[in-house]
């Protein structure tokens, strides 16, 4: 049976906690609630990991999963180059659901997928997850659910789909809920995700938002300027975990960071 910690009750907070970081430092899954959706998360620098995160979400090394970060200076450790658009966005939305896509550190010793030289950063808005991630740091995390399956928003939805293929599931209430009490969330639970790889060191090129989530395009472009956007009439890649690689619907900046996003993204 499928134990999930009730992370409401302290003494059910520090054993899931433990526990948690027990299995990610032993390779295997742990379900963490997010302020979006609930994700699966994985050892971001264990192959191994990741490989379990895919094969319990049923999806291909094309879809690669998000990192999750416990904070801003993690950005430049993870990123090659962080552009001054980025800069503003992640110190506006961050924590927050905003996840975007940058070139990633050449010597980064992990292995995501086929990311083509990329990688999809996001700080989350939630204590627990934010606890996780202070202690083990960076984590790959797709949402906590079946490839074509809704997203869980709690956590016996993820464990109704995810079961034994993952050790341990801390429940934190219901995701999402922060959008909700402040009117934010535009009719997803999911991020926002914005590809920042079109942009040059010399500030030419645009942000593409390749999936629409919480954070409205009319809050990021009241940060970078419309015209830091792509056009608003360049197709978008639609929300939710719609197991189609996002390129199929929304080309990416450039060939590197296309079948980067994993549409699945908490």
């Amino acid at each position: 049976m499928t134990l999930i910690h009730d992370c409401s009750v302290e003494s059910d907070l520090l054993a899931g906690m433990r526990l948690a970081r027990r299995a990610i430092g032993s390779g295997e899954l742990v379900v963490i609630p997010t302020d979006t959706v609930y994700g699966v998360a994985a050892d971001a620098f264990s192959p191994a990991a990741v490989q379990r995160l895919l094969d319990a979400k049923g999806r291909e090394r094309t879809s690669p999963p998000p990192v999750l970060v416990p904070g801003i200076p993690t950005l430049d450790a993870l990123a090659s180059e962080v552009p001054d658009a980025v800069r503003a966005l992640v110190a506006e939305f961050w924590p927050g659901g905003l996840t975007v896509i940058l070139r990633a550190q050449p010597s980064l010793q992990w292995d995501l997928g086929e990311t083509r030289g990329t990688v999809a950063l996001r700080m989350p808005d939630q204590r627990i997850a934010l606890e996780l991630l202070s202690e083990t740091g960076p984590l790959a995390v797709s949402s906590a659910n079946l490839s074509g399956m809704p997203s869980a928003t709690t956590a016996q939805d993820a464990a109704d789909m995810l079961g034994d293929r993952v050790a341990v599931y801390l429940d934190g209430g219901a995701a999402g809920t922060a959008y909700d009490a402040i009117g934010e969330r535009p009719g997803d639970t999911s991020s926002t995700i914005v590809d920042a790889t079109g942009l040059g060191p010399d500030g030419t090129g645009a942000l593409r938002i390749v999936r629409a989530g919480v954070i409205s395009r009319e809050r990021i472009a009241a940060v970078v300027g419309e015209e830091a956007l792509t056009p608003e009439g360049a197709p978008e890649a639609a929300p939710g975990d719609s197991g189609v690689a996002p390129e199929a619907s929304a080309p990416a900046a450039d060939d590197a960071s296309a079948e980067r996003t994993d549409p699945g993204a908490p």
